[in-house]
């Protein structure tokens, strides 16, 4: 009985010990095996200093993220996903600091997304002016519409600057990143294989074809963007162009605030660029832009425009004009967001999306969509996966429309509104807006919201517009209705509605009032792909171990038996 006993033990130990070889070498081969995948993984884009197919392009290497542009959106992109541990390459065209009209005042809600990104301090040491609010002049009548500030601290106020000083600063902060590369160079094309984009070819500073990969591009190169045809479907306007100037020696009539007068041509907006200049902006229709080159547009500006000038501001307009190569012309465009999802890449910022620039709200637009692409990032560890994560990166579209839509309408109706007509309505319309914004309390307090980034809601832009509308309607009927004002009042309700409606339906209604309804709204970032083969590995393993006991029970009781 003694022996069967020692027998039944002994087989249970040489069993166990069986048993443990088995574990350690199907877990040593599985291991191997993931070490291959995780290998060949890595093998799908080139390795530094390889050379392409066509032996015409040197690569440079691999990283986690390429931005092509290092603009306001481009570089605050840079910046933000170098301080969350990312390997980011950038890619501009000219390092060089800019010296365009675009990108010169900046709302108190672009403001806030700046220090959400710890970059409120690029403002400083600029020169950069705080802006409070415009006032706005039409027929010796004036409406003053001031930002909803009171609830913020003294600081947080819109800021209007040179535009090369801003980005030579978000440049700066970008480049003290160990983990970001600043370089200088052209993209030519993305790298798309398989209709996933692997990275892009760019020429260097020195006219080199390189190439580049890594498992996400984003594309933010601007309103002149060359590679928004490969990620969306563009339908560019251009209703207008600003005719630009620069002022000296004078003073707005009110210390930080903007002025916009509705003038017949051409609407005219002035704001302070530094301590000493004040930038002056002319709208002029497309069609009816004269030359500069032969002196057509120096008569233009003196002779239709300078006489709705402010008095105080005059002398200088005209001195302005007058001075040899100070005449600058940038052309508005409108364009709204219409992407195709492209696996391995995204676009944003102007070369997503446009829209008019007179009410200053571009970069509020490209900063909130920083960081709302920012924080979709930062949960996914490894962006290998392209197919996953295009689809969850497609919630970005949708997410970002609060603030991107809220301001894009606004800016396009009010530059409709603001340009002169000869339809009577357009001028009822012009007067309503200025008697709106005059009645101060919650009418001139939401407006003022929505129009310098504080209130991105669509919902609000619908309440006030229409409000405006039925505004305007009941000062046509005072003091008692007549056939003439209802037919007045009914053609003012139409015009509000043709120019509102369009613009809302390009932006897309649905993901601006019901966003609660698009798939897109929901998704989740996907499970990383060596967690799903750890996963795979462990349940292996309980699969084998589960055997194991199994024959080796059965082996000690054949024993015993």
């Amino acid at each position: 009985m003694a022996e069967q006993y020692m027998v039944g033990v002994l087989g249970g130990v040489i069993a166990s010990l069986l048993g443990f070889v088995f574990l350690y070498r199907n877990s040593l081969i599985r291991f191997r095996g993931l070490r291959k995948l995780n290998r060949a993984a890595s093998m799908d884009f080139p390795k530094r200093n390889s050379v392409n197919k066509t032996g015409k392009s040197e690569g440079v290497g691999t990283t986690d993220i390429i931005i092509v542009g290092a603009g306001v959106a481009g570089a605050a992109l840079a910046y933000s996903l170098g301080k969350d541990g990312r390997q980011v390459r950038v890619i501009e065209r000219d390092l060089n600091a800019p010296n365009r009209m675009a990108g010169e005042s900046l709302t108190p809600g672009g403001y806030l997304k700046l220090i959400e990104l710890g970059l409120e301090d690029c403002v400083d040491e600029i020169d950069a002016q705080q802006l409070l609010g415009y006032t706005l002049y039409k027929d010796g009548k004036e409406a003053r519409v001031s930002f909803p500030l009171e609830k913020f601290q003294s600081h947080v106020a819109g800021r209007t600057f040179h535009n090369g000083r801003f980005i030579q600063r978000l440049r700066k902060k970008v480049a003290s990143l160990h983990n970001v590369s600043l370089e200088q160079g052209t993209v030519t094309s993305l790298i798309e294989e398989n209709g996933i984009v692997k990275g892009v070819h760019y020429k260097n500073g020195s006219g080199k074809l390189l190439t580049t990969y890594a498992p996400l591009t984003i594309v933010c190169d601007g309103c002149f963007s060359n590679l928004r045809r490969s990620l969306c479907y563009p339908k560019v306007d251009i209703p207008s162009n600003f005719v630009g100037l620069t002022l000296t020696n004078c003073n707005l009539p009110k210390e930080n605030y903007g002025a916009i007068i509705l003038a017949n041509p051409s609407p005219i907006v002035f704001y302070q660029i530094s301590s000493t200049e004040i930038r002056c902006m002319v709208n002029v229709p497309s069609e009816k832009l004269p030359s500069v080159s032969n002196g057509e547009m120096a008569c233009y500006l003196k002779t239709q425009v300078a006489p709705k000038v402010l008095p105080e501001l005059y002398d200088s307009f005209i001195s302005a004009i007058e001075k040899k190569g100070n005449i600058r012309i940038a052309p508005n465009k409108i364009m709204a967001a219409a992407p195709h999802l492209t696996p391995g890449a995204l676009l944003i910022g102007d070369a997503l999306n446009m829209r008019h620039a007179i009410t200053g709200g571009g970069m509020t637009v490209a900063l909130s969509d920083v960081v709302i692409l920012r924080d979709l990032l930062r949960p996914l560890h490894d962006l290998s996966d392209a197919s996953p994560i295009s689809k969850y990166l497609e919630s970005f579209y949708t997410l970002r429309k609060p603030m991107s839509s809220t301001i894009n309408i606004l800016a396009n109706v009010l530059q409709k509104i603001f340009s002169a007509s000869s339809n009577p309505a357009m001028e009822n319309l012009q007067h309503t807006f200025l008697g709106y914004l005059r009645l101060g309390g919650m009418f001139s307090y939401g407006a003022s919201a929505m129009l310098c980034g504080l209130c991105p809601s669509p919902l609000s832009l619908a309440f006030h517009f229409f409000s405006i509308a039925i505004y305007g309607v009941g000062r046509l009927l005072l003091p008692f209705p007549s056939p003439r004002r209802l037919w007045d009042g009914a053609k003012l309700l139409w015009v509000a509605s043709s120019i509102l409606l369009p613009y809302m339906y390009s932006e897309g209604t649905r993901q601006m009032f019901f966003p609660l309804t698009v798939p897109a709204y929901y998704r989740t970032p996907p499970e990383n792909k060596d967690k799903k083969k750890l996963h795979a590995l462990i349940s292996s393993i309980c699969w084998n171990n589960s055997m194991f006991i199994t024959k080796s029970h059965i082996s000690v009781t054949c024993i015993l038996y």
